[in-house]
């Protein structure tokens, strides 16, 4: 074999090892664990589960049984920015993966996977800064089931709408959108007694910059963002190639600031805590992580 025959099966050699180990990093489930000071001072800190983009089918039984365990953290709040559901039939696997999460407070939106079905897709598109694309027949998926099911279980379904949740004897003011991602946003009328709220807290399953612009007018002192899969297919140092949005790579995942650098407080100063989890889950059709474990996050919300 000559040296360009062994260039060639070396490079393929490692790719069909990055492909196999991307395969098994899509099921290395992480907990994340970040401090963020957002409340008033003086109060104790207030501990917020953030679960997003399960992307459950009803196999996943390893997946099941870890979202399950999360329920031993005891947190104050538990926050799930949707893309729930891969298959038409998992709700009932779903229901069962949170069930014991439900017995604390709790908030959601949905995704656009909470709504329609996943599908095949060109690899290639996965290089688009924003991979939409409209299905002539998607297949629905039970998101009203699943909306009533989590509100008789006690969350507040913040879809276009606000709502107010006491955790941990704190009052929080909640705002959400419906899913931007497919234009079911639409940001909900002021609520002027919001602002007698211990924290102000905006709810989104894409971060897309309309939704994090009018979140931060509107007065929220943190926004909880999924969608992004934190760029799933990440490259070592320079971290993620997309974010499936509008958002910014540099923020595709983790606790930042908008629509400034907030932990840089001279030029962030005034601007809102941003986390936007990387997610749990990948289509079905793309099983893979590279360089972006699936995770959740506790957030830790301490005085400022």
């Amino acid at each position: 074999m000559g040296t360009v025959g062994r260039a060639l099966a070396g490079a393929a050699l490692a790719g069909a090892a990055g492909i196999a180990y991307a395969a098994v990093e899509a099921q290395l489930y992480t907990l994340r664990h970040v401090t963020v000071p957002v409340l008033p001072r003086g109060q104790r800190p207030l501990r917020v589960l953030h679960i997003s983009d399960l992307h459950l089918t009803p196999s996943q039984d390893r997946k099941i049984e870890w979202v399950r365990s999360l329920a031993d953290l005891e947190p104050d709040l538990v926050v799930d920015t949707g893309d729930n559901m891969a298959h038409t039939e998992v709700l009932p696997h779903l229901l069962h993966a949170l069930e014991p999460l439900t017995r604390f407070p709790g908030a959601f939106v949905m995704g656009s996977n909470d709504y329609f079905a996943p599908v095949p897709k060109n690899p290639a598109r996965y290089l688009l800064s924003d991979s939409r694309r409209t299905i002539s027949e998607p297949r629905p998926l039970p998101a009203d089931q699943l909306g009533a099911a989590l509100s008789e279980a006690g969350w507040v379904d913040l879809s276009n709408r606000r709502d107010v949740v006491v955790a941990d004897g704190r009052t929080l003011a909640l705002v959400g959108v419906d899913d931007p991602h497919i234009d079911r946003d639409r940001f909900p009328a002021p609520d002027v007694p919001a602002a007698e709220a211990d924290l102000r807290v905006g709810v989104t399953h894409a971060p897309y910059r309309r939704t994090l612009d009018a979140m931060h007018a509107d007065g929220s002192d943190l926004v909880i963002a999924g969608h992004t899969h934190g760029g799933q297919l990440c490259l070592p140092v320079l971290g993620a190639l997309v974010t499936n949005c509008d958002l910014d790579t540099s923020r595709a995942k983790g606790l930042h600031g908008w629509p400034g650098a907030r932990p840089d407080e001279p030029r962030g100063a005034g601007s809102t805590w941003l986390h936007v989890s990387a997610g749990l889950g990948t289509s079905p059709y793309a099983p893979v992580r590279f360089a972006c474990r699936p995770e959740a996050t506790l957030l830790t919300l301490v005085a400022r």
